[in-house]
């Protein structure tokens, strides 16, 4: 047994092997001392032949699931052996041979996953110029298919599926990524396998095999050369861990990055869709507000859709209709709502039917969905509306397989399928004859019991049973010299002996063989139900679909109508207009507070740029967050928090909020920031919408001025970018653009001042803000007195002044230069200007002022030279301690 043990470990070097004996699975050797130590159970040893006694360690096979999970969880690979024939007919050694890999990413036990979000398995191949990437989740069978060109693009499609497990080929190991950072980011295990997996013949012809088609061409494939691979691989890897073919995996769907909104890690946190940043928590996401779904289908889907919000207006609108024809019909809606509620994970659910690892439990459960089935397609009859009537279409009632079920499997059936007692009287006639068997056994050995009773005289003979003794005959010690001679004694108590006789044996054996028998047939009669469900696998996954649909639409439109939201307008001429928009989810998190709406207005020309400016606590963020969530409710299809509202499509958000760092990975947290920046200004485009805040306040002053005046210049350029934006800044010298460049307007949080202390109104207004409040804030959030007195003298005794007159002497020339003026050269400059200099007589500052060349410089090069000259002149000007 050891033998076979360590060929078949050398078989899975890779894996834990939980190898089957008796009623555990033992582990040996370094699995025993890993296994004993992650799960905390206690080691032991077994003699092997060797030396020393072997490490050795189980757990219970009937709570295999349980540490199973733990250990998947901690990302190991588990390698399950098992007894393939009864050990009571074995000859010799005990056929054993591993079954099934358990992964983390093919797990498919419903206690180790979320059943609201989907468990992915991703192929990654590199080429060299595209990254393949292919998503699968076992569990439910869906099967997705992609190919980028960057990292950037990459890491945006790995954040979008969470992957538990990525298998890769040895190119992508080799392509400088930094595997360790994304394993430590994402939490996930990632393994680089043989090249054999991503061989692209042999991939192309493992997909046209079990898809049973000629060419990949009519599943979408064609354009998807290294998709392909990855998928192959994924398809090969699945194969070799399930050892099964995979029936459930019916479809496969290819996409492009195109097809959806481009939402990057940093704006999926930022704006907490999915969960927030500092707790992890779903409270508190917009997926929190929107998630009122009733079945773990719905939940799925609608995650999906607030990571993948549409860009087709058609799609949109085709979405807002149904959840509209809800809100007219809240009564149906309701109905709906009260089904969905007594439906199962039919996803799952089948998956595991097609596994063959469902229970008969799986089956009731399965069974009372599909009596929900009927009544949901009744209710969705009345409705006219696109998408709900092709769902109406989509979701099959199944009658034929409930019917099956019924008649099959008992109402309460064991949880084991080898106990017996799990089919229906009626359902099979050899399984009635030997359950009556059964049955009149127990009859003849209550006659026995009361014949045996008379002839002997002892009144309280019972029969009794037991599984190591079988049937007997027990009797108590003060009736023990009343036994008669034809009583075999069979064991010894302390206060009882029991015996067994001729005729009791061969009731034992025909009661016991009918017994046998029919739990044997009860299996193979449930085996047989359980086949022809999963033969039906594709209508049952079609309505599963239809059924998550209906179950997403119900939501939103539930939310909208307890929300009172709108329907929005989409528009494709890039022009955002929200009227009295709310934050979805502050607002739902306010108790006393009566949320403040606020209006946004954006577009492609006049309205491209708002700077918003305003003391911290004033509601900036909250706003420009706010802006970012309604547009894509709306592209994804939800209803509004808002007055009336008209969203141009947008094909990116992009976000930079909030100051954070990666000491992790050696950032500083204006190094993130910088990053997040570039990311921002190298991939949005004119039709993105862009959320900034407080750009460059990880650096110096002026630097950090620099680089948020260059940002907007560069934004605002329709020949570079020209993306509708949200710049909230406390640099107030940015209000000085407007005006000289065209597109940018000034905004600010209205505040009302009551002596030394403010009072946030949280309303946008026209205008830029004059005066940070930041004392005053420092006020509210309990800053000890003498550090507020202290800083108000500071704050009197410096002055902001000089630097807002460069800056509106550099917001002309970045006018003159945008509009293409001649600039005025050193000569020209009326000496009103230089008077900041009049108490200097050095040579070499009027000689480097003279040599300026005013009409070759950027805006940024124009700061930079003031500041160092500044530098040079600080202890005789009063403006250098700013």
């Amino acid at each position: 047994m050891m033998l076979h043990y360590m060929e078949t470990k050398k078989q899975h070097e890779d894996c834990i092997l939980f190898y089957r004996l008796g009623d555990f699975y033992e582990m040996f050797f370094d699995d025993a001392v890993t296994v004993s130590k992650e799960l905390e159970i206690t080691l032991t040893g077994k003699e092997c032949g060797l030396e020393e006694r072997a490490p050795m360690c189980g757990v219970p096979y009937h709570a295999v699931d349980t540490y199973l999970n733990r250990l998947v969880q901690k990302g190991y690979k588990v390698a399950i052996a098992e007894q393939m024939e009864d050990p009571k007919f074995a000859k010799g050694l005990v056929k054993r041979e591993v079954v099934r890999i358990v992964t983390p990413g093919t797990i498919t036990s419903a206690v180790a996953l979320d059943e609201t979000k989907n468990n992915y398995l991703m192929g990654i191949v590199y080429l060299g110029e595209t990254f393949g990437v292919a998503s699968a989740d076992i569990s439910t069978g869906d099967f997705l298919v992609t190919e980028v060109s960057t990292e950037r693009e990459l890491f945006d499609e790995i954040n979008k599926f969470s992957p538990s497990e990525i298998i890769c080929n040895n190119a992508f190991y080799m392509s400088g990524i930094d595997l360790e950072d994304l394993k430590n980011k994402y939490q996930f295990i990632i393994s680089a396998l043989d090249s054999r997996f991503f061989s692209e013949e042999q991939c192309r012809k493992l997909l046209k095999e079990h898809y049973h088609v000629g060419s990949l061409d009519g599943l979408g494939l064609a354009d998807y050369d290294s998709g392909v691979i990855a998928a192959g691989a994924v398809m090969q890897y699945m194969y070799e861990t399930q050892k099964s073919t995979l029936v459930h995996i019916t479809g496969i769907t290819p996409y492009s990055s195109g097809q959806f909104m481009v939402l990057d890690i940093s704006t999926r946190r930022n704006l907490e869709l999915l969960e927030t940043l500092r707790e992890k928590q779903k409270r508190g996401t917009l997926l929190w507000v929107l998630d009122k779904t009733k079945t773990a289908m719905g939940a799925r889907l609608l995650r999906s859709y607030i990571e993948q919000p549409l860009i087709k207006k058609e799609a949109i609108l085709d979405r807002q209709n149904a959840v509209e024809e809800l809100n007219m019909n809240y009564i149906s809606r309701e109905e709906l709502r009260e089904y969905l509620n007594s439906i199962y994970d039919l996803e799952r659910l089948i998956g595991r039917i097609s596994y063959k690892t469902a229970g008969p439990r799986d089956l009731i459960a399965f069974r009372n969905s599909l009596s929900m089935l009927p009544y949901i397609k009744n209710i969705l009859s009345e409705f006219t509306s696109g998408l709900l009537k092709e769902l109406y279409e989509e979701l099959d009632t199944l009658e034929d397989i409930h019917e099956l079920i019924e008649r099959s499997i008992v109402e309460e059936p064991p949880i084991t399928v080898r106990d017996g007692g799990i089919i229906q009287e009626g359902f099979d006639e050899e399984a009635d004859k030997l359950r009556s068997a059964k049955t009149e056994g127990k009859t003849w050995l209550a006659q026995l019991e009361e014949t045996e009773k008379e002839k002997t005289g002892i009144k309280n003979l019972k029969v009794k049973f037991n599984k190591v003794f079988g049937y007997y005959f027990e009797v108590t010690n003060s009736f023990k010299h009343m036994v008669p001679d034809y009583f075999i004694r069979k064991q010894t108590l302390a206060n009882a002996e029991r015996y067994t006789t001729d005729e009791l044996k061969n009731l034992e054996d025909i009661i016991m063989g009918a017994e046998d028998k029919l739990f044997s047939l009860e299996y193979e009669l449930f085996c047989g139900v359980r086949d022809k469900i999963a033969a039906e696998v594709l209508r049952i996954q079609k309505t599963a679909k239809a059924v998550a649909g209906i179950d997403v639409f119900a939501s939103l439109s539930l939310v909208a109508t307890r929300n009172n939201y709108v329907k929005p307008k989409i528009n494709e001429r890039g022009v955002i207009h929200i009227k009295n928009g709310r934050h979805p989810v502050v607002e739902q998190m306010m108790r006393d507070d009566l949320f403040v709406a606020n209006d946004t207005y954006l577009d492609n020309g006049k309205n491209r740029i708002s700077i918003i400016t305003g003391p911290n606590m004033a509601g900036k963020s909250t706003y420009m967050r706010q802006t970012a969530l309604i547009v894509l409710m709306a592209q994804l299809g939800s209803f509004i928090p808002a007055d009336d509202a008209n969203i141009g499509i947008c094909d990116r958000i992009f976000t930079r909020v909030g100051a954070s760092d990666d000491l992790a990975t050696g950032q500083s947290t204006f190094m993130v920031e910088m990053t997040e920046v570039a990311n921002i200004l190298r991939n949005a485009t004119k039709n993105s919408l862009l959320i900034l805040d407080e750009i460059g306040r990880g650096t110096s002053t002026f630097d950090g001025l620099s680089i948020a005046w260059a940002v907007v210049e560069y934004i605002c350029n329709t020949k570079i970018l020209g993306a509708k934006t949200l710049f909230a800044t406390h640099y107030h010298e940015l209000t000085e653009l407007e005006g000289t460049m065209s597109g940018v307007n000034n905004y600010c949080i209205a505040v009302k001042e009551q002596g030394d202390d403010i009072v946030f109104l949280r309303k946008i207004i026209k205008g830029g803000a004059d005066n940070s409040y930041g004392i005053q804030v420092a006020k509210l959030a309990g800053v000890p007195e003498a550090v507020i007195v202290r800083a108000k003298e500071i704050v009197d005794e410096l002055s902001d002044a000089d630097i807002m007159a460069k800056a509106r002497e550099i917001a002309e020339v970045s006018s003159n230069v945008n509009q293409h003026k001649p600039v005025p050269k050193p000569d020209d400059v009326e000496l009103s200007q230089l008077t900041l200099f009049d108490t200097v007589k050095e040579d070499d500052i009027i000689k480097e002022l003279g040599e300026l060349e005013l009409g070759n410089m950027t805006p940024i090069d124009a700061l930079n030279t003031l500041y160092r000259i500044q530098t040079k002149l600080k202890n005789r000007w009063n403006g250098s301690q700013l």
